[in-house]
Parts: structure tokens; sequence; C-alpha cells
């Protein structure tokens, strides 16, 4: 410094004008680099007047580069761009391509830092691409150029260049693009040769240690880190080494080192303080210590909280079945709540997803679809935060479509907001913008989110101006409607789940919705909400409408502060009186209706003719209607539809009023007013009336000819109307190609428990050519969640068309189901789901068994597994498929493949090196039954249930063994205990070896249904069995005892042992009484002679064994007859049986909880069934019972459950 002010004052005193500068230049330069910035401006300003007046205008160049360098690092970014600009025009004038580059350099640093600042600033964005892009291309010109004398020199600016652009992609979230252009430019420097100290290498180690950092990649994070910092402290560089350690500190921050960050901020800070004007970045340093401090207590509360945590979950295991329980549900979901919040505030990701798995066990147990939906949300950010965006999807999907299947609007839009953030992190902007689009003008509270999302994606994404300055005008318009309080009229009171509406707080469903604004003064403002109570005595299945957290996953790095609002759910309902009566022909009197002093009352008592076109629209309820038969109602006389009915309590008709409606009448007996078609709503009935009495909903209408006369009034009462507008679709499409509609696809498309996504239209009887009125509906339909065409007879003739309907949907992205199992598709059916894009991207589910594939659909599935990336589940059971195409489903599933359920069992011969070869490269299994392995497949199994959760595992058939079966037992108790579903039925257990496969399965736990048909328990395993279900520690919820050589003994002692079980619902004996004694013990009409005649009166359940009609020799009875055959021998085998049958009936009554028994095949005589029925019957707790009997069926059940309804193969885990 003093040598360079001495020549200085030198030149200045002879007057050499260029020295001079050149000096100035210099001092300026010295005091730039000690970080002295405003005492180096002085100094470069004094040159920059000399060389302005006294020398050429070439002279200016270092002059300007130097003071506009200056000004970036002050962060004066307008007096920057005026030096660096004429800069660059000096260049230019000059045709000096060194200097052009350089200028072109700090202009895309400047431009760079401005977007940095305001993220929203587009012609900043571009001009930093421009520039950069620029100064790339005069790098390599220079460097490449053998003419060049410094082409050696720059090299670095070449390297620089790489780094730049590197780092432009970085802060645009092209993660991968940013690592290529970095790589790059080490790549550059080991080729050439750079000094291991360089400052160019330095550079690029900074930014690939942030960029790693942002990938999770902690390992390289710190490697390139450590080495900018070693390099900047070799050079002298304070501010690189001071920045490098701010990188460092973030790494530590990250996974939750605090004290090692705030070591290295204060490392920072102190070299920093040796940098005379780096007072903006003091103040960083100082902000992120303060920030580090309080996540460091921020982790110390989350550490004390799930310590409460584990408290209150041993709490609940002791209150199990308990009035309280309930009520510690609901503090465990409050205290995991928290735990996410502070996980998210200090980035402990992991922990993220361990609270919100747990946040999801929690809601299923409180049987609160909200709640669940709202877990699956938070699982899917935690994931998505974790970048594992193949998962993040799949449970972004499993959130939207438990929204839509409560009809909550706003949790849609909130999840497709987070897929299309998925899908922009993942590189698919295409998609990402569609998902966003999809949202617009459903909901203001989440629209401003949307408009954000599209804006953003337009200037950054595809650089479309027009399209963003669109964008941004509408956005303003929809702030100074919020402003104004607009908002507040959008809201309804109407509860998606409970299907309420009112004033009162309890029927609100609130809402809490997250977003991310670069403006803090410009985010929606909260509204004002209530707070619900809950009764905390109340059934947990009552508590169905939460309040919930949505965030909005989209943040930005430098303002990551998230601003919430508290948004109502509901939609906008306009229904007039004047609506609801254009459509119909009604007579005077139905219009003169009551007034209600409440506009609501008004608003219930219309029909809903308008519905929300969305996925899933909302039910309203509607009136009592009255029919006439002098009404005329249209043209679809002829069409006879199946009208769902059932029973409505007298309030949910108290606002209601009569209209005419005139009955027609089906084949199968059912009525319906085909007017209804016209707008595609359908009534569903709750009972018809006749003159005041109340007739019997099931009664078909051709029993009504013998209550009513031609004109008497029968009185409808529909309680509610439901949108089924695929069924008018497919009603239209019969009528246009002069098809009769299909009875039973019709009552599928009734079904009131799917929505209209979801098509199952199975068991139809339906062929290709049948079909196809109904897949001209389909085409017109356009959104489906589910398709399910299974046992029907259908081929390669529907694929195809059901191809073309996919492909020309315009639903891009969501969940798939595609179920066609029991059909008559062959391989090259499979083909067309190759070649479809739209199922290739939103297929999850994929169900083929029962179709005749062979070997030949290989290549096709390798495809398929290959190309859908979000396909988790496939099921190609009895698809006489064998190892070769096993073998090539093993080398198509990928490491990264998110396949969880596959089912593969009922084909032969699979060897068992195939199925080694599978397991080795599977997350998870589903089924291999009928498939028999060996021992190394044993093994391979086992190594896989160790490595992963298992949900649902299917061993029936395969023959494993008692071995086999304990191996795999304590193999999975020492994993992560997922397993709800285990099948080991016909595995060779022996009875001997079945008290130890209890207690393992004991030890295991978690586990929901089991079955073990087919297994030889005998009495020795009864025991066994019975302790297990004794035990307080058992959750089995289904248990399959089928064929299992029990005895009449043992069905009576499994049944008993249920007395104090308080989880069994199902239970199934079929088939356990086939020996002789015990057959015509339970035969008592086979015990009979026709000499003989007795009657036994029980006392407890009045059984009257009457007197059999067959003639049965002595010969054919000897162990139960006496020598003569007389009425006291047939007495004592009676009062025997009775004996075993009021056991049973005993043991029924004591097991309250049980919901199904099944006791087919056990050859129990018409009045043993009659008697055991009855205890059933009169033992059901607030439930009716029901019984189903016929040839070879003995089921008891409750209402509300099924016995037989479903066949195994249609089940969905």
């Amino acid at each position: 410094m003093r040598e360079a002010k001495r020549g200085y004052k030198e030149a200045a005193r002879v007057g050499n004008r260029e020295e001079e500068a050149r000096w100035a230049n210099e001092i300026g330069d010295i005091h730039k680099r000690r970080g002295e910035y405003i005492e180096a401006l002085r100094w470069l300003r004094i040159d920059y007047e000399i060389s302005s007046k006294h020398l050429p205008q070439k002279q200016l160049l270092p002059t300007c580069q130097s003071i506009g360098e200056v000004y970036l690092r002050l962060n004066r970014l307008k007096e920057a761009l005026v030096y660096q600009k004429k800069h660059l025009q000096l260049a230019k004038d000059s045709d000096d391509l060194i200097e052009q580059q350089r200028a072109s350099t700090q202009l895309g640093r400047t431009y760079h830092e401005i977007f940095t600042e305001t993220e929203s600033d587009h012609n900043a964005l571009r001009n930093a691409k421009k520039y950069f892009k620029s100064a790339m291309k005069l790098a390599r010109t220079l460097k490449e150029n053998p003419t060049c004398m410094k082409s050696g020199f720059f090299l670095k600016e070449f390297i620089d260049a790489h780094n730049n652009i590197g780092m432009l992609e970085m802060d645009l979230d092209n993660y991968e693009a940013a690592e290529k252009m970095l790589l790059q430019g080490l790549k550059i420097c080991n080729e050439e040769e750079v000094g291991e100290y360089d400052d160019a290498r330095s550079r690029l180690h900074h930014n690939l240690g942030y960029l790693y950092t942002e990938l999770r990649e902690w390992g390289k994070a710190r490697e390139h880190i450590e080495k900018d910092i070693l390099i900047c402290k070799k050079i002298g560089h304070l501010q690189g080494e001071a920045k490098g350690f701010i990188n460092l500190a973030e790494l530590h921050h990250r996974v939750q080192k605090h004290g090692d960050a705030i070591r290295c901020y204060e490392t920072a800070l102190d070299t920093a303080r040796h940098l005379e004007d780096e007072d903006a970045l003091v103040n960083q340093i100082k902000r992120n210590i303060e920030t580090v401090k309080k996540a460091s207590k921020v982790l110390e509360e989350l550490k004390k909280d799930e310590q409460k945590l584990k408290r209150l979950m041993r709490i609940i295991c002791d209150a199990r079945g308990s009035a309280n329980e309930r009520k510690h549900l609901l503090e465990q979901n409050i205290l995991l709540d928290g735990l996410i919040e502070k996980a998210c505030m200090i980035f402990a990701w992991p922990k993220h997803l361990e609270f919100a798995k747990r946040k999801k066990n929690v809601a299923s147990e409180l049987c609160d679809k909200e709640k669940l939906s709202d877990s699956y949300l938070v699982i899917g950010e935690s994931y998505l935060k974790l970048r594992n965006f193949c998962k993040a999807r799949k449970w972004y999907m499993k959130s939207w479509n438990v929204y839509r299947s409560i009809g909550d609007l706003e949790g849609q839009a909130l999840v497709k907001i987070n897929i299309g953030q998925v899908l922009d992190t993942s590189g698919d902007w295409a998609s990402a913008l569609e998902a966003f689009k999809e949202v617009q003008g459903k909901l203001l509270s989440v629209q401003m989110t949307a408009l954000d999302n599209m804006h953003y994606s337009h200037m950054i994404r595809f650089d479309n101006v027009d399209e963003a300055r669109k964008l941004q005008l509408d956005i303003q318009n929809l702030k100074s409607l919020l402003k104004e309080g607009v908002l507040n009229d959008q809201h309804s009171d109407y509860c998606s789940e409970t299907e309420t509406g009112g004033n009162s707080p309890e029927s609100n469903c609130h809402i809490s919705a997250s977003q991310t604004s670069s403006d803090s003064s410009t985010s929606i403002p909260s509204l004002p909400g209530h707070v619900e109570e809950f009764d905390e005595d109340a059934p947990l299945a009552s508590l169905v409408c939460l309040s919930k957290n949505s965030r909005k996953t989209k943040t930005s790095r430098s303002d990551p502060h998230v601003v919430r609002a508290n948004i109502t759910s509901g939609i906008v309902q306009d229904f007039s009186r004047e609506n609801l009566l254009s459509g119909l022909n009604i007579n005077k009197q139905s219009q003169d209706l009551p007034q209600s002093s409440d506009s609501r009352d008004i608003l219930s008592a219309s029909m809903p003719i308008h519905i929300e076109e969305s996925i899933c629209s909302f039910k309203c309820k509607s009136p009592i209607f009255v029919a006439d038969n002098g009404v005329d109602v249209g043209s679809l006389s002829d069409v006879g539809v199946p009208i769902a009915s059932k029973s409505a309590p007298s309030e949910s008709r108290l606002n209601g009023y009569p209209v005419p409606v005139r009955f027609q009448q089906s084949q199968d007996g059912a009525c319906f007013d085909p007017l209804l078609l016209n707008v595609g709503l359908l009534p569903v009935i709750g009972c018809l009336k006749n003159s005041g009495t109340v007739l019997c909903s099931s009664e078909p209408v051709v029993d009504f000819e013998h209550h009513v006369s031609e004109d008497v009034m029968i009185e409808v009462v529909v309680d509610e109307w439901v949108p089924k507008r695929l069924m008018k679709s497919y009603i239209d499409s019969c009528e246009k190609l002069s098809e009769p509609a299909n009875m039973h696809l019709l009552k599928k498309l009734y079904n009131l428990e799917v929505s209209e996504d979801e098509v199952i239209i199975s068991d139809c009887g339906l062929q290709d050519v049948s079909i196809s009125p109904f897949l001209n509906a389909l085409q017109a339909h356009k959104t489906l969640a589910v398709l399910d065409i299974s046992h029907n007879s259908l081929g390669n003739e529907t694929i195809e068309k059901i191809q073309q309907i996919f492909n020309s949907s315009n639903q891009k992205y969501g969940g798939l189901t595609l179920d066609l199992h029991c059909n008559r598709f062959g391989p090259t059916a499979l083909f067309q789901i190759c070649e479809c894009s739209v199922l290739s991207a939103r297929l999850e589910v994929l169900n083929l068994s029962g179709n005749r594939l062979t070997d030949s659909c290989s290549s096709y599935l390798s495809a398929i597994l290959e190309n859908c990336k979000v396909l988790f589940s496939l099921n190609i059971e009895q698809c006489s498929i064998t190892s070769r195409t096993i073998e090539r489903v093993a080398a198509a599933i990928s490491f990264d493949s998110v396949l969880s359920h596959l089912s593969i069992g009922k084909n032969n011969p699979i060897s068992g090196n195939a199925i080694v070869s599978l397991l080795t490269k599977l997350q998870s299994l589903k089924s291999l039954s009928g498939i028999r392995i060996n021992k190394p497949a044993i093994n391979s199994l086992c190594q896989l249930a160790q490595s992963s959760s298992l949900t649902v595992l299917k061993l029936g058939g395969t023959y494993i063994g008692s071995d086999g079966v304990i191996k795999l037992n304590e193999t999975v108790g020492t994993g992560l205990q997922e397993l709800v579903r285990l099948d080991l039925s016909y595995c060779g257990l022996k009875s001997h070896d079945f008290p130890r496969v209890c207690q393992n399965l004991i030890l295991l736990g978690g586990i929901l249904e089991l079955n073990i048909a087919g297994n030889s328990i005998g009495q020795e395993g009864c025991n066994a069995l019975r302790s297990a279900l004794i035990d307080p520690g058992c959750s089995l919820e289904s248990l399959i005892l089928e064929n299992c050589q029990l005895g009449l003994e043992g069905i009576i002692r499994i049944i008993q042992a249920l007395a104090d079980n308080e989880s069994l619902e199902e239970l199934r004996l079929a088939e356990n009484t086939n020996s002789f004694t015990e057959t015509t013990l339970l035969n008592s009409d086979a015990a009979e002679t026709t000499n003989a005649i007795c009657e036994v009166n029980n006392e407890n359940d009045g059984l009257e064994v009457a007197d059999s009609e067959d003639e049965t020799t002595r010969e054919e009875r000897p162990i139960l007859s006496g020598p003569d055959a007389s009425c006291a021998s047939s007495c004592q085998r009676n009062s025997f049986m009775d004996q075993h049958i009021q056991d049973i009936c005993e043991a029924i009554i004591s097991s309250r909880n049980l919901q199904l028994l099944d006791l087919s095949r056990n050859k129990f005589s018409e009045e043993a069934i009659d008697t055991m029925y009855a205890a059933w019957s009169s033992s059901r707790c607030d439930v009716k019972g029901s019984k189903h009997v016929g040839k070879d069926v003995v089921h008891f059940f409750v209402d509300g459950s099924y016995c037989c309804a479903k066949k195994p193969c249609c089940r969905r885990d």
C-alpha cells in the first residue's frame, strides 16, 4: 500500500496522467481486497476522473469494471449496472473480446443478485441468463483461439462461466443441470492442470457444497465445503473463507447438529469482521446464529414432547377398550401435530416422516377420514423434502383420494398444488403446470397459491412473458378481492362428512391452508372461524370432521417463512326455488311451499339441479315427495333402473314438501322416474307409503297392486339426490345404439358407496359387444380413478377401446387402479397398456389374475414394470406363467421401484431359483399362494421380511411346513412390524408344532387377519390357539380355521375363548366335524327310528326334536343305539347332542364382540342351526343379527357386515 501511494504521488507530481490513474486503480484494488469498499470506491473514482478527462476512452475499461464490482459488493445494484453497462459498451466499441467477456460476467452477476433478492423480477432472470451465456461463449472463444496471446489466461474465466451458470441453475432448483455444469468446471480444472489452491476451484467447491446440501448428500457436501475453506485459507481470501464456514454451518444445521453449526457461524463471524465494509455479511451471520439457537431450543422441546408421546402411548395401551381410549388418542393426535410442526421448523424430515406415520395410525384408530387424509398429506410432504418423489406422489394421491371421498374440495386443491410441486421439482414442468391449472377457479382460499405457482412456471420455467403478465393481473385482482373481504361470502355451512349445515360451530369444517409468499404484506389474511369442541365420551367413529393443518410446499430459499390462513371448507350452492320447479311438472298444491324464516332452510329445501362440477360432488338433503299417477314424466319409460333405498330418520324429512311423481315399473320390480335423468340426478328412496301405511322398501312394485288402486296416492320419501352422470350417459348410449341396458351394470353404476370416478362393473356378464355402449359413455365421462371390469367375458378388443379412452383423456396424472382379473384377455392385451403413455404415467394398481397370459406376456410385463414408475401393486396370480416370466419380472424391477404389492400365486411350475431372484429385488411381497417353495426360497423370503415392512403376506398352499413358518415368524418379529394380514392356509402345519407357531404369532403382534385353514391342528393345536385368543395382547380381527380337524369339542373351546376377547370380529370354523361319530351326533334326524317317538324340550332355547320319518336299521347306528333301539336309547343320544348344542349356544352368547361366525359344512341339523341362531340374534349388542343358511352354508352375521358377498379375488387390500 505504501509503495502504491508513493507511486501515485510521484506520478501526480510529474503530471504522468496514465501512471497516476494506474496507481489510483491499484490502491483501490488493494482496499477492495481488504474489504474496505468505501475507501476503494474513493480511489477508483479518482482513477475514473483522470481517465475520462485526460486519457483515451479505452483506458476507462478497467476503471468501469472495478467501480462496478465495488458497487456490486456494496449491494448498490443500480449504480453497479450503470458502470457495468458502460464497460460493456466501451468493450464493444473497441472490439475487445476480453473486456466484453468480463463485462458480461459482471452484468450477469448483478442481474442474478437482483433476481435472488426479489425472486419475481423476470427481466433480471432473463438478463442474467443472457449475460452468463454470452460470457461462456466469449470465454470458450478466447480459450480455444490459438491466435490469442491470452488464451491460457482466459482458462480461469471459462471455468468461472461454468460456475456462474451452475449457480443460476441451482437458484432455479434445477439441481441436475447445476450439478452437471459445476462438475464440468471441475473436470476442466483437472484436465487443464489448474492449481490445487486456485480461486476458481474454490468457487466451484463452494457451490457444489451448497448443492449437495440441498440434495441431502451430506458426505459429498462436507467434502466440497471443506475444500473450499482450505483453498480460501491458503490464498488469503477472507470473504470466501467466511462464506465457506457459513455453508458448513448450514450443513450442520440441516442435520440438527446445532452446536457445530454455531461454532462454524462464530468462526465465519470472526473472519468477516476483518473485512471493514462487509456489514451485510456480518449481520447475516448474526441472524443465522440467532436462528440456530432458536432451532436448538425447538429440538430440546421436540425431545421432551417425544418422551411425552412415549408415555402417552403406554397409557393408551392400558386404556384399550375403555371409555378413556378416545380421549387419549385425541391427546396423542394433538401432541403429534406439535411434533410435526417442530420437526418442520428445524428441517428434521426423517423425524417429520416418523411422526406423520404415527399420526396416520392414530387417525385410523379414530376412524377419522379427514385426519387420515391430513396425515397422508404430511407424509407426502416428508417424502418431498427427503427428495423421494415417487413416494411423495404416492402419498399425495392417497390423500387426494380420501379428500375426494369425503367431498373436501379444498383438501383436493391443496393436494393438487403439492403434486404440482413434486412434478416441478422432479423436472416435469409441463405436468406441474397442468396440476396448478386444475386448482384454478375452485376455491379462493387456495387459488392464490395456484396462481402464484402458475406465474412461477410461466415466468421461470417456460419464459412465457405474456402468460406471466396475465397471471400477475389475476393475482392482483384476487388480492383486492381478499382485502375487501369478499372471501367471507364464499363460505358454506356444509360439512362434507357429517352432511349437516347450520350456524353452530359444530357443523363447520375448518381447514388451515399454508402458502408461501415473497411479500408477507400481500398474503391472504386470516379469516375468523370457530373452534370445534369434542365429546370425549362419544364413540371413536363419530369423530369425523376436524381441523387440519395443510402446508403449501413451494418455499423460497431466501424467505422460508410460511403464512397460514384459516379457511372454512365448502362450496357455493346457488339452488333457487325457480331452478327446482323448472325441471318438473308440478301441480298448484305442490307449489304452495311453507316459507321459512331462515335462508338456510330454503336452501336445504331446494333440489340441487346445478351440482358443482367437481371430482366429488356434494350430496344435498332433499324433501319428501308425493307420487301422483296423473303426471307425465317423459320418454324413457322403458328403462327400468333400480333405486337404492335406505331407512331415513323422521327428522331428516321435516323440511320436505310434496311433489307429484309417477311410478314406473321395471322387470325386477324397481320404480324410477326417468325425468330425473335429464339432469343426471337420481333419488335415494327412504320409504314408500300407501294411505299412511309404510310399505316394505324391499317389496317389489308388482306386489303393490294388492294394496293400492288407481286413484290412491303413493307417497315416496326421498332421502337425497345423488349425481350419477355416467349412468345417464350409459342409458343415452344404449338408446343411440338401440341396445338393451344391462340391468346388472346399471345396479353397479348406481352403487352409492363409490364416487363417479370409481367405475366398478364386475360380474355383469359383459362381452366385447355388449360393453360397447358403456365404453362410449366412458369416452365422454373422461375422469377415472378406478376401473374394475373383472369377472366378465371380455377380450383384447375391449382393451384396445380402453386404451383409446385413456389416450383421448385430458387426465394426464393422478393414481389409477385397473382391475382386469378373471376375463378372457390374452398376452397381447398387455401391449395396449405398454403403448399408452397415460397409463404409464398414472397406473398404480394392475390386477391381471385369472387371465390366460402364458409366458408370452413376459416382455410386456417387463415393459410395464419399467415404464409405469408409480405402479405399486401388480397381481398376476393364476395366469399360466412359469419361471421364465418370473425371472423376466425380477430383472425388470429396479432398486428404486415403488412396487410394494406383488402377487404371483397359483402359477406352476415356478422354480425356487426364480423365486429367490425375485425376492432379492423386491421391497415387499403380497402373495405366493399355491407355489411350492423350497428352502433357499424360504431363506430369501425371510431376508425380505426382515428388511422390508410387509403388510400382507399370502403363503397359502406353499407347504413351507412348521419349520418354515416358525423361522418366518421369528424373522418378521425382528423386522419392521407392520404385518396385518397373514395367510398360512394349507402350509402343512402339524398339531405338535402349532403351540410354538401360536407363541410366535402372539409375540409378533399387530396381525389383524390370520388364515390357517387346511392345517391339521387337532386338539393340541386347539389348546394353543385358545390360549392365544385369551391373551390380552391378541389383536386379531379375523380368524379362519376351516378344515383344521378341530372336532366339535374344538369348535366349542375356540368360541368359548372369545368371551373376553374384544378384538376378534370374524371367525370361520367351517368343515371341522368330519368324523362319523360327530356327524351322527349332530344329525339328529338320522339318529331317530320309525318306532321311537321322543320329544326333547330344552329349557333354555326351546329346541324341540321331532320324530324322524326315515327308516334306519340297528346295524347302521351301532354306536348310538341301545340293544333294542328303544326310545330310551334315542333320548340318550339326543341329550348328548343337546348338551353340545347348548355349549355352543352359551359360547356364542358370551362372545358379544363377534360380528360374523361361519359354521358351514359341519353337518348341523336345521333345528340345531335355528337354536344357535336364536342365541346369536339375542346376544348381539345394539345391532340386528342375521343369518345366511343354505346348502353347505351356515353364516351368522350382523347388519353392516357381509358374510360372503365379495369374492376373495376381488378383495382390495
